[in-house]
């Protein structure tokens, strides 16, 4: 489904950016993907604001708020209690970065790590439901971890989030499958040599384009730095760049379904 109004617990339900440069930011990605930014004028805001696709609500970028941290894509995972999971992730291993808050009348969320390293955020949704437009160009369409340590991350989130794990081998390598009841959500695959020494075990969105090449092209054109051209997946061709900031992300056009 394309156009959303709720997520079920467990799923994630949004994207945003942290980065040093938020006018740059809403620059570049209005012309790799032709969104606008509405801005919240609320000072209490900390100056975030929304990418809008089609007149629908598809992401979040705001200025980076530790200090020392770098440009980077966050998840969001749905969820009916945000302080539950905050207690699961406790018990499970993992640390509290900030505590569940309430965002004005918009919703509920928290920020944690998990034991294999990789930050993640939850969402209690209120007004703010999460993305409307997902799935299709211009749009976030998968979630992926790049972990250093599987196993660690395996138990970790499948308890915290009563998510089931289904690994596969896929070109010699073990890819696996994030699963709510019998719904692919997401996927986890171990981090390989290619990344540079002292990466950490991170969370990896990938956007639907259109046309991966012209994006690609666009995107190099604009200052970003390509990672990775083009490789094939099951579920279509995909490249990697890293925007003007310093922000990684994936790209994807998505194989045509009947």
């Amino acid at each position: 489904m394309s156009v959303r109004s709720a997520y079920e617990a467990g799923i994630p339900c949004w994207v945003d950016l942290s980065t040093s440069d938020v006018q740059a930011a809403v620059r570049f990605y209005g012309d790799i993907f032709g969104w606008t930014a509405e801005m919240v004028a609320d000072p209490a805001a900390g100056g975030y604001g929304q990418f809008v696709h089609n007149g629908k609500k598809v992401a979040g970028v705001g200025p980076i708020m530790g200090e020392g941290m770098p440009p980077v894509w966050n998840v969001y995972v749905a969820t009916d209690d945000a302080a539950v999971v905050a207690d699961r992730v406790k018990n499970a291993g993992g640390t509290v970065v900030v505590e569940p808050m309430q965002i004005f009348e918009e919703g509920s969320m928290a920020v944690f790590q998990a034991t294999d390293g990789s930050y993640f955020s939850v969402w209690q949704a209120r007004n703010h439901k999460g993305a409307e437009l997902v799935n299709e160009p211009g749009a976030f369409c998968w979630n992926e971890l790049v972990t250093r340590d599987p196993q660690a991350a395996t138990a970790f989130y499948t308890t915290v989030f009563d998510w089931t794990a289904r690994p596969q081998r896929m070109d010699g390598l073990t890819y696996t499958e994030w699963l709510v009841g019998d719904q692919s959500i997401a996927g986890m695959m171990e981090m390989s040599p290619n990344y540079p020494e002292g990466t950490p075990s991170h969370w990896a969105t990938y956007f639907a384009v259109a046309d991966l090449d012209a994006t690609i092209a666009k995107a190099r054109s604009l200052g970003a730095t390509v990672l990775i051209d083009s490789m094939d997946s099951p579920p279509g061709r995909f490249g990697m760049i890293m925007d003007p900031q310093g922000a990684a992300l994936s790209l994807i056009q998505l194989n045509e379904t009947a």
